[in-house]
């Protein structure tokens, strides 16, 4: 049965220290602790003195100065792992772990857990062709000398880093390494971590390498564990809940938190905010608990991103200012077909293409796997679509060799009703209102990833009016935008009245019209 070593970096509160060693180590696992040499000795002792009886519990032999960003959080770490490995070899598992994590998850489900599958769990993507790094500092966290402490000394940092540049210092990169970045939070086994243990011991020329790189933490061991061991052992994850704001900042949990936590598919989350009481003490009880089950929905990084979203005012709908310039031409007509529930405009617009010679396109802004005519790479990506939204539609325009085209948008693509209505291109909008009954909204947010097959019903029902008033905004945006060419089909009339809107967005006779506007099923869902 699996058995963890917790290697456990602190440098604050030693009551909260001893609590988290007390929890973690009441079930059999064991723990390795690093107090932060900066940190006060008396604090420290306390600690010591409070777990001196606990034979689960042992400390680093030397505590480092640690600085963020810095080689000492390396050195630390491998003082607690080298303490660990030597103190506990009944250990299967090394957990990384700070003073702001929390179990939830219990010890019985956390051993099954690991027991499951024979692997490591770290976060490990290609330094270099990546997009793990979003601003800031990237190839110069490696190609040059850090020997300054970023945040201590700012302008030291920074200056070294520029002079390095202007002298042409940079180095390489040790050439039998592929370097890899990920979260510092990770699971890894006895023998992997044995394998680092030795590597470091034979290779002193990677770790002189890694001393004076920046933020090595997110690097070393990435790094390490896939020169090691080998890809199929190795699941590219932390087990360790993050979540970051669209600013870079962690997300603190609090007492409301409490049943999202328990429904995400990992071991352990941070950063448990210091005035969640209820939560901290109710997940203190979690990780001895016996015969607690855990039914993993995982939506809550999708669901805290949908939510914030909805939050926020001052959205931006302007053109992109590359696209200002651009038409589709005075000749043409661009007939949108705006519609929530996808499947619907999808029947209609394929009913149009059986009743008429208008070539139609689906949601081609929405959908990746939109089927799209080869137009030289500008199709490729979603982004490039958006990007090029309007040299897009001239070349779909050009392929099909026509003046009138289909196509459908979701009602949250504002920005794009803007800008082609802006056009000097007719643009015809018909938005197509259906009614959303409880089931469809659950379907919609397992679709979108705002919920699970195991999300609770609870969840569920604070869920929906969210998403329902977020639809019914959606479509109030589009009407007080007051475009021209504005024409509804509503799911509550009868095909002879939808009949007139569809032949005004059409141009189609009324007969003609009314036959489409009978599509059999047309608003089932």
């Amino acid at each position: 049965m699996a058995r963890i070593a917790f290697i456990l970096l602190c440098h604050k509160d030693p009551e909260a220290v001893v609590k988290q060693a007390q929890r973690l180590t009441a079930v059999g696992d064991f723990m390795a602790i690093h107090f932060d040499a900066r940190s006060r000795s008396e604090d420290y002792h306390r600690i010591r003195a409070a777990l001196d009886g606990n034979l689960n519990v042992t400390f680093a032999r030397r505590r480092v100065k640690c600085g963020w960003g810095e080689w000492s959080l390396v050195a630390a770490t491998l003082e607690a792992v080298r303490a660990a490995e030597e103190a506990f070899p009944q250990a299967t598992h090394f957990y990384m772990l700070s003073g702001d994590c929390m179990a939830i998850k219990s010890a019985e489900y956390a051993h099954a857990f690991l027991d499951a599958a024979d692997r490591d769990y770290i976060e490990s993507h290609d330094f270099f062709a990546s997009d793990w790094i979003k601003t800031g500092l990237r190839e110069e966290r490696l190609i040059y000398r850090h020997v300054f402490n970023e945040r201590r000394r700012k302008a030291l940092f920074y200056a070294a880093l520029e002079w390095q540049k202007r002298l042409g210092l940079s180095r390489r990169i040790p050439g039998d390494l592929q370097v890899m970045i990920g979260s510092q939070w990770w699971c890894l086994r006895r023998r992997t971590i044995e394998a680092i243990l030795d590597f470091v011991v034979r290779r002193p020329d990677v770790v002189r390498f890694f001393r004076t790189t920046w933020i090595p933490d997110e690097t070393f061991f990435q790094t390490l564990v896939r020169h090691l061991i080998p890809e199929t052992e190795i699941e590219n994850r932390t087990l360790t809940l993050l979540m970051f704001s669209d600013y870079g900042m962690p997300v603190t949990f609090y007492n409301d938190h409490y049943d999202l936590l328990l429904s995400q598919d990992a071991l352990f989350a941070r950063k448990i905010s210091p005035e969640a009481t209820e939560l901290t003490r109710r997940l203190g009880l979690l990780y001895a608990s016996q015969g607690t089950e855990f039914p993993i929905s995982n939506e809550g990084r999708s669901l805290y991103r949908f939510l914030t979203q909805r939050g926020r005012i001052g959205r931006r709908f302007a053109p992109r200012f590359w696209e200002t310039e651009g038409s589709l031409g005075r000749e043409r007509e661009l007939l949108i077909v705006v519609c929530k529930k996808w499947h619907v405009a999808k029947r209609l617009v394929d009913r149009i293409r059986q009743m008429t010679n208008i070539p139609c396109v689906e949601y081609l802004f929405n959908e990746e796997a939109t089927q799209l005519p080869d137009l030289g790479g500008i199709e490729a990506t979603m982004g490039k679509r958006h990007r090029h939204r309007r040299a897009l539609l001239r070349m779909l325009f050009e392929h099909f060799e026509a003046d009138r085209l289909v196509i459908c948008l979701d009602p949250a693509n504002l920005d794009l009703l803007q800008d082609f209505c802006g056009d000097r291109s007719v643009t015809r909008l018909l938005e197509v209102e259906c009614r959303f009954s409880d089931a469809y909204l659950v379907g919609h947010a397992m679709r979108v990833g705002l919920a699970g097959e195991r999300t609770p019903p609870e969840t569920l029902a604070r869920l929906l009016p969210t998403i329902r008033n977020e639809m019914a905004f959606e479509s109030d945006r589009i009407r007080d935008a007051a475009f021209e060419n504005h024409l509804r089909l509503r799911e509550t009339d009868p095909p002879e009245t939808n009949a007139q809107p569809l032949a005004e967005f059409l141009g189609l006779a009324p007969d003609k019209a009314l036959e489409i506007a009978r599509t059999d099923h047309l608003f089932a869902d």
